[in-house]
């Protein structure tokens, strides 16, 4: 009954029109008449059901004007809905235009005169909520209709998106509506054949059979229609460009950019194709091909997006204006300031006393984007500054006097192998990234227009501009020849001068007509071409040589010993091997040829050619050390010959190669080997050298140990309530590290750093490697771990392990002549008991080194606890210890790992260092004092003194005591090398954990041996001040703020700086002995060992805001503030101190996350996020400002802590997806916001100030939105639309948009109602 009655309601309307399209009614008349029908019979208005039959009723056989003016005048009236009606005309009139282009043009009418006033159409009676908003309620019937849009165009199947949401679903129509028009303009000028696809996704292809038959015999009436055909293409290009213009429109379809890129790009292609070839366009009075094309660009489109009005100040001072010219690359505070946390991080990687399981090109990669995106600036300037900063690093230490050989290398590594590399990276992941993709997402507003070769032409720029740097280029002594040779070589090149085979290092700069003296640009250029980021171009940049010569220069020999005459097949004879061995090859075809001689040649000379692979070549090979080091990790396991059949392992056979110690890695398997092997045999080198097992052992278990550090003192911090142990990657964990590089899943194919990797880990083998596959060394290490962590124990009387130790130790102390009298069985201080006998037995024991590194906890332990009683003297002590270190080097390690144990137990006497018994520190200690001063003079430290209490001597716990004076019997010689960089850096890192002191004794001590080394001697024994104090600490952190800003009571024009807070490196740089020592330089080699390293989270926060407080003063006195404001520049000068303010705000927030991310890590960074920042904001905080000042400190405070989060989220998780820590981001992000959307509701009371609360949220999503768009999409839609909701109340609209529109599709069409409900 219902439906009949609802037929008849229908059947009326129809007769209604007819009636009134018969008798000529007028349309408004009609309108109001269908309205009270309606409304009488109980239909909901608007209906579109009426929609549906007055359109049904028009096509086609009423398609008369009085009609067209019947549906004008029932969408004032709200019969029906405008935007279905839209839709549903659509879909008839456009695949009908050629017929029927009177209905076309009507149509495109209707159209401009709905669509672009859509505030008006969702606000209408009956219709306020047509599209989905999170700020009202929904009603089910504007679903309904959304939905019925479409329903009718299909547009979920069309674009993919799976949503019900009607605000979505608007996009895509408006989406559609444009895109329909453009496709029919290119389908009317027979464009449409030019597109890939070569038709349209829509239903716009002209419909024969619905051609109007009406008079086309008629040729005027032809005529008309060819010419409103052509009206109405050039009407619908016009249109496109109102779509396009149209201040809500434009914003709609940026949505559609930014969130449907894919459909995007192909619907731009369309446009660029109207543009180059439409005559219509030409022909257009409203808009040009160039308008049009430009309304659609990227960067039209991002700069609409980054009009946040609102922050205007905020965002460009701070995310722009902050940057300052190249001009004050090398000396201004500004742009180094900008890149501070690279120069930082650069200087950490290079100090070597720490492990990160992150490679450092890794690291570096990912915090070079990060500075890239959160300084909005583009490639070259990145580049530029990465150069920069790796000539500052070798420039710190370059001329320092007491400058070590291996920091230097270390540092000219970094420049340029591992700097070069994360270029390549870089350039590599850029060029390969999708045309559609972005490194940051498509909706930054600094992102540059994708062009393939952008990111090279910007790295040959950066390099161009890097000439102008004259003081950062002049190279170290060690690197003037290679730099020299460089410039030679392009100075030949493009001369045309072939010099072939030519020696260049013989060339004799006196001998050459034109300087050809070269610098650092010049290696970092030969470094970029031999990774083919460069090609021999760059030997023709104007200022790169000095001019051509016209002939070869008389010392040039044409052939000499070296790797040319390799390449021609020379043998390899003593003088060719030292010469190989002393010059680093040059290419990767040289090194390839030395490794397969390695491989394949006789066993001298696989000897030889694995001596020369860990030469210069892998030492000083700069272009190719990341190959050398493949190379030699591949020797490090040989294949099994094909001929072997012996029951013991093929690498027996490779003794001789394996015994060179430069090769002797990270390998556990030639460990594993040699250790367990009986040294019943031995081998003679070339040069006559016998060796043994234990010789191939130790050489590969110091290395083992000396890389990664196994024997380190066990040294906690404690992060929160969690105490995490730094120094302990153990063997298992490096194992799964590696056998993580064997994966090859898309990810690592794409990342050209972890291919490398990938390739290095699976040459030695493709097959996973678990600490099971190495028994004995399992057994060690959990022996090792069991000595650190409690007194030794399980020594059972008659066991192989007792009659090792006896034997042990009567080959330690056979030179101990006491008569009849025998060492009676003492206590030991840890371990229960042992004989110490007396027999003199000459004969050295037989045993695997495994079975003597098991023994070797008990022998040291025996023999101290024999000290300890009076039965040792010191000095036969160090003697026996010594002995067993030259039987075995290997056992060196466990004294190490015992005598640490047994310091941090602290159950042992001190034992005074008085010259008789043990060694004096008297001579050097008075003097250690001053220097220490001298090194914390800039830092404001109180020093404790050195001395112990009037005259008595100094005193040392006995292990370290033993320690000590066990490290001071070796000579400093090649020999003892190893061995000392073992011990030295486990007894500078145990002194420094005994009370004060310990350290300085230890440096004076060790001062008298080697009087070279006394910088860096007095260097470690002054870093220890701050171990024990955590007041120290402050003050040094105090320190690196006020260098880095330069707030010591200076003016505005202090330089501060990267310059200021790292100084000059590392060493003495005056001839009257050591110098003052930069706060940076001396935090970076503190923080490792603090052990509450979580304490420095909230003083860094506080000392981030006390430098807010300075910076608005900008350290100038209240008079001349007061004069500046008063004057009559004072607008003026406001506008300078607020940008000037914004920018030195943003460098001490980089200077506090760098500080915290580099001290702890993930762990204190997850801390400030989950605990310190909310409890910062909910706390109330009072404090003396500057009179007048109040508002300034409170804002910029809340600048900088946006900065400060953002910087530390940053740095930890990084910017993009790619990296493995940003898996583990969204978790501490999501937290954190929705904290923030709960204070924006009220759930939370806040204690801080109002303005450094609005300060900092709309400064630290303002900072995500436009450098950190990726964050966005992970996070929850509700809590996007919360924090978009408490934007708008603070009338931050611009920016809640901006929010909402890069959130993803679910937050699309909240934006898209935002955008219509406030005509934005």
């Amino acid at each position: 009954m219902a439906e009949s009655s609802h037929s008849s309601i229908w059947e009326r309307v129809i007769e209604l029109t007819k009636e009134a399209q018969e008798k000529g009614i007028d349309p408004l008349l009609w309108a109001m008449q269908l309205s009270t029908y309606l409304n009488s019979e109980g239909v909901s208005l608007p209906s579109i059901d009426v929609a549906d039959m007055l359109v049904s009723y028009i096509c086609w056989d009423n398609n008369v004007p009085i009609v067209w003016k019947f549906l004008d005048k029932a969408l004032l009236l709200n019969i029906v809905p405008p935007l279905f009606l839209l839709a549903l005309l659509s879909t008839r009139v456009i695949p009908s235009r050629r017929g029927q282009p009177a209905a076309y043009r009507l149509f495109m009418e209707l159209l401009k005169r709905n669509i672009f006033n859509l505030k008006s159409q969702i606000n209408g009676r009956n219709y306020q909520r047509q599209v989905l908003t999170f700020f009202f309620c929904i009603s089910c019937e504007t679903d309904w209709v959304m939905q019925s849009i479409d329903t009718i165009l299909q547009l979920s199947h069309i674009f993919g998106l799976k949503t019900n949401e009607a605000g979505t679903i608007l996009v895509e129509f408006i989406f559609s509506l444009v895109w329909q028009l453009l496709d029919a303009s290119l389908d009317d000028e027979g464009l449409l054949e030019l597109t890939s696809e070569k038709k349209s996704k829509w239903a716009t292809n002209p419909q024969d059979m619905e051609i109007d038959g009406h008079d086309n015999s008629d040729e005027k009436q032809s005529e008309h229609h060819e010419r409103m055909r052509k009206f109405n293409t050039s009407m619908a290009v016009e249109l496109i460009g109102q779509f396009l213009q149209n201040k809500v429109t434009s914003r709609i379809l940026n949505l559609a950019r930014q969130n449907m890129s894919t459909h995007w790009e192909g619907f731009t292609q369309r446009l660029q194709l109207l543009g180059a070839h439409s005559s219509a366009l030409r022909n257009a009075k409203a808009i040009t091909p160039e308008a049009l094309l430009k309304l659609t660009s990227n960067t039209h489109m991002v700069s609409q997006e980054c009009k946040l009005k609102s922050r205007q100040n905020f965002h460009d001072t701070v995310v722009f204006g902050a940057l300052a010219s190249s001009t004050s690359l090398c000396n201004g505070a500004s742009h180094s300031a900008s890149w501070l946390p690279l120069n930082l991080v650069l200087e950490d990687v290079v100090d070597t006393s720490d492990i990160n399981s992150i490679s450092a090109i890794e690291t570096i990669t990912g915090l070079v984007k990060v500075l890239r995106a959160i300084n909005c600036t583009t490639w070259h300037n990145t580049f530029l500054s990465l150069w920069i900063a790796a000539l500052r690093l070798v420039q710190r230490d370059r001329d320092s006097m007491n400058a070590n050989r291996f920091r230097i290398e270390n540092l000219l590594c970094m420049l340029l192998c591992i700097t070069t590399l994360v270029v390549a990276d870089i350039i590599e992941e850029e060029e390969n990234a999708p045309i559609d993709e972005t490194e940051y997402g498509s909706n930054s507003c600094w992102e540059e227009k994708r062009d393939p070769g952008k990111c090279r032409n910007d790295l040959v720029s950066s390099l161009q501009m890097l000439g102008d740097y004259k003081g950062l280029l002049i190279p170290p002594e060690c690197t003037v020849s290679a730099a020299n040779q460089a410039a030679a070589k392009a100075m030949f090149y493009i001369s045309g001068i072939d010099i072939g085979n030519a020696n260049l290092e013989c060339i004799s700069l006196n001998d050459v007509p034109t300087n050809c003296s070269g610098n650092m640009r010049h290696l970092i250029v030969e470094a970029c071409i031999a990774r083919n980021l460069l090609d021999t171009s760059a030997y023709f940049w104007p200022g790169y040589v000095n001019g051509k010569i016209n002939e070869v220069p008389d010392s040039l020999p044409a052939q000499m010993p070296g790797w040319s005459s390799l390449m021609q097949g020379g043998s390899l004879t003593p003088v060719m091997i030292n010469a190989l061995v002393s010059s680093p090859a040059s290419s990767l075809a040289e090194l390839e040829k030395i490794f397969e001689i390695a491989v394949k040649g006789s066993d001298d000379e696989k000897i030889s050619a694995a001596k020369i692979l860990c030469g210069a070549t892998l030492i000083r090979g700069w272009n190719i050390q990341e190959h050398t080091v493949h190379f030699i990790t591949r020797l490090l396991s040989p294949p099994v010959p094909p001929e072997y059949s012996g029951s013991d392992s093929h690498l027996i056979g490779y003794a001789r190669m394996l015994n060179v110690p430069q090769l002797a890695c990270s390998l556990m398997l030639i460990c594993e080997v040699f250790g367990s092997f009986v040294p019943n045999a031995s081998w003679t080198l070339t040069d006559g050298e016998e060796i043994s097992a234990y010789s191939v052992f130790s050489n590969a278990f110091i290395l083992l140990l000396k890389l990664w550090k196994f024997h380190y003192p066990l040294l906690e911090r404690r992060v929160g309530n969690i105490p995490t142990v730094v120094n302990e990657l153990t063997p298992d964990h490096l194992l799964l590290l590696r056998n993580s590089h064997l994966v090859s899943s898309g990810n690592v194919n794409k990342n050209l750093n972890r291919r490398r990797l990938s390739e290095v880990a699976s040459s030695s083998s493709p097959q996973p490697y678990f600490l099971e596959s190495f028994p004995k060394l399992k057994d060690w290490h959990r022996q090792h771990q069991a000595c650190k962590a409690s007194t030794l124990s399980g020594l059972v009387h008659g066991t192989q392990v007792h009659q090792t130790v006896d034997g042990l130790l009567n080959m330690m102390f056979r030179k101990i002549n006491r008569g009849s009298q025998s060492l009676t069985t003492v206590t030991s201080g840890s371990s229960g008991s042992y004989g110490l006998g007396i027999k003199d037995n000459s004969l050295r024991p037989t045993l695997p080194a495994w079975d003597i590194l098991e023994a070797a906890p008990f022998l040291v332990d025996a023999a101290l606890t024999a000290c300890n009683h009076g039965k040792l003297s010191p000095r036969e002590l160090a003697t026996g210890l010594k002995d067993l270190a030259d039987f075995l080097p290997a056992s060196l390690a466990t004294i190490v790992c015992y005598f640490s144990a047994e310091v941090t137990r602290g159950i042992w006497k001190p034992v005074f260092m008085n010259g008789t018994d043990w060694p004096s520190p008297a001579a050097n200690l008075s003097n250690v004092e001053e220097q220490i001063k001298k090194i914390l003079a800039t830092t404001g430290v109180d020093i404790p003194s050195l001395a112990a209490g009037g005259s008595s001597p100094s005193t040392l716990p006995l292990p370290l005591a033993a320690f000590v004076s066990l490290t001071i019997t070796y000579k400093i010689d090649r020999a003892s090398e190893r061995l000392l960089n073992l011990a030295g850096p486990a007894l500078r890192i145990l002194a420094a954990e005994c009370p004060w002191p310990c350290m300085p004794i230890v440096a004076s001590l060790w001062m008298q041996k080697a009087k070279h080394w006394s910088d860096f001697l007095v260097f470690c024994a002054s870093r220890t001040v701050f171990l024990h104090s955590s007041d120290a600490v402050v003050q040094l952190l105090k320190s690196c703020f006020t260098a880095t800003l330069g707030l010591n009571d200076m003016p505005i024009s202090s330089s501060g700086g990267v310059g200021e807070l790292l100084g000059h490196g590392f060493g003495s740089h005056s001839i009257g002995g050591i110098s003052p020592f930069a706060p940076g330089i001396l935090y970076l080699r503190v923080y490792r060992y603090i052990r509450n390293i979580a304490f420095i989270t909230e003083e860094i926060v506080s000392l981030l805001m006390h430098s807010v407080r300075e910076i608005a003063s900008s350290g100038l006195p209240r008079e001349k503030l007061e004069k500046l404001r008063t004057s009559k520049n004072g607008l003026r000068y406001r506008q300078v101190s607020l940008s000037a303010a914004i920018a030195r705000v943003k460098h001490a927030a980089a200077l506090a996350a760098s500080l915290l991310w580099l001290s702890g890590g993930l762990s204190l960074v997850q801390s400030l996020i989950k605990e310190i920042l909310p409890s910062w904001f909910i706390s109330v905080h009072r404090c003396e400002q500057e009179e007048g000042s109040e508002g300034m400190v409170a804002m910029l405070g809340g600048y900088a802590l946006a900065y400060f989060t953002v910087f530390c989220l940053a740095f930890a998780w990084g910017v993009d997806s790619t990296s493995f820590a940003s898996k583990q981001r969204t978790k501490i992000l999501v937290t954190h916001m929705k904290f923030l959307a709960c204070a924006l509701d009220g759930k939370i009371s806040l204690g801080c100030d109002w303005a450094t609360w609005h300060a900092y949220v709309s400064g630290f999503v303002t900072l995500m939105v436009g450098c950190t768009p990726n964050w966005v999409l992970e996070i929850d839609v509700d809590v996007l639309k919360r924090l978009s909701s408490g934007l708008r109340q603070w009338n931050e609209e611009e920016l809640g948009l901006a929010l909402l529109g890069i959130g993803g599709i679910g937050t699309m069409g909240a934006a898209a109602e935002l955008i219509i409900e406030n005509e934005m």
